[in-house]
């Protein structure tokens, strides 16, 4: 059976650690000017001794320019509100959506998924700021080198026992898994384990029997 993969990389290894953020009292064009000046999208809201409780977005900003020169009812329109907010704890989304510096990467890609936004507050277990996570951290282990994937694959997929017999290559992120199986119903466990290691972008299956009888390659999508 193919080793269990955990995840090699967490969120405090490629966050920023140094991270931008705002008082509940900074003003509508101070916000504007760091985002500028830092080339973020948003920014988070602290108060006390650094507690995240809030994140004021390019999207919390928009409202007073889609809204500008109307008067729309805020009881209609849950933006309106901020159409009109001129500091940063009115124009702030509430509770922030946030992430712990030990999750894993895939976590945090999910919650940016789901929650359809750009960047996360990294938070400690009391909600004091440690840094920010942006899908472009995220992406930083497609930046591993192909030899140091395939020891890896190497290492915790094929390490030993009925998979001694097989080897990987990989090319561009995309590992190649070949030689001789006898048992082909873990060929799907194979794929998920090699497609599970940091920085692997496709798997491709190309076994033979034990009679080494050349049999069709299989490939599996991401």
């Amino acid at each position: 059976m193919p080793a269990a993969v955990p995840s090699r990389y967490t969120v405090s290894e490629v966050m920023t650690h140094t991270a931008v953020a705002i008082g509940r009292d900074a003003s509508y064009k101070e916000i504007v000017a760091l985002m500028d000046q830092w080339a973020v999208s948003a920014l988070p809201v602290l108060e006390g001794e650094g507690r995240v409780v809030g994140v004021v977005s390019e999207a919390d900003l928009l409202p007073k320019e889609a809204y500008r020169g109307e008067d729309p009812d805020p009881e209609r329109f849950a933006d309106a509100a901020k159409a009109g907010a001129v500091r940063a704890g009115d124009l702030m989304s509430a509770p922030a959506v946030t992430v712990h510096a030990d999750a894993s990467l895939a976590e945090a890609a999910r919650i940016m998924a789901r929650r359809g936004v750009k960047r996360l507050p990294v938070v400690n277990d009391v909600g004091l700021l440690e840094g920010v996570v942006s899908r472009s951290d995220l992406l930083k282990v497609f930046l591993r080198e192909d030899d140091e994937i395939a020891r890896e694959v190497r290492r915790s997929v094929l390490g030993g026992g009925a998979l001694s017999g097989l080897d990987v290559t990989v090319t561009e992120g995309v590992a190649t898994l070949r030689g001789t199986l006898s048992d082909r119903s873990l060929v799907p466990l194979l794929a998920r384990a090699a497609r599970a290691v940091e920085g692997v972008v496709d798997v491709r299956v190309e076994l033979v029997g034990p009679a080494d009888v050349p049999e069709a390659s299989h490939e599996t999508g991401s």
